[in-house]
């Protein structure tokens, strides 16, 4: 049983590997994104200084969210970690997924914040 790597290990390890490639600035942030079963959490960041810019998820404001599907939240959360972003004058960032796969919950929040006027 020891030698069995877990899901929550393996995603850890992706996501390590991501990190030493994908970081922050103050021009240029990170936009964090974490799933559990049922909510979703997205941040900028700024790893330079070590500085959350803006952060959005499902369990901030529930009422805003109740009576969608988890991919309508996400969609939801990706409007509004964008418009967050504009707010503070911040148009690019750089996406860390995680060690998510790319599909889903995940592209629906990626998606919808390039629709609001993120690039990345």
């Amino acid at each position: 049983m020891s030698d069995k790597v877990f899901k929550t290990e393996k995603r850890i390890r992706r996501h390590n590997r991501i990190r030493k490639i994908v970081v922050g600035s103050k021009a240029r942030p990170r936009l964090s994104v974490f799933k559990s079963n049922q909510h979703i959490y997205c941040q900028l960041i700024d790893d330079q200084l070590g500085l959350t810019l803006a952060a959005v998820s499902t369990q901030n404001n529930r009422e805003r969210f109740k009576g969608l599907v988890k991919v309508e939240r996400a969609k939801k959360v990706g409007e509004l970690i964008a418009a967050a972003a504009l707010a503070k004058n911040v148009k690019t960032v750089v996406f860390d997924r995680g060690g998510f796969r790319y599909h889903g919950r995940i592209k629906a929040l990626a998606e919808a914040a390039r629709q609001a006027g993120l690039e990345f």
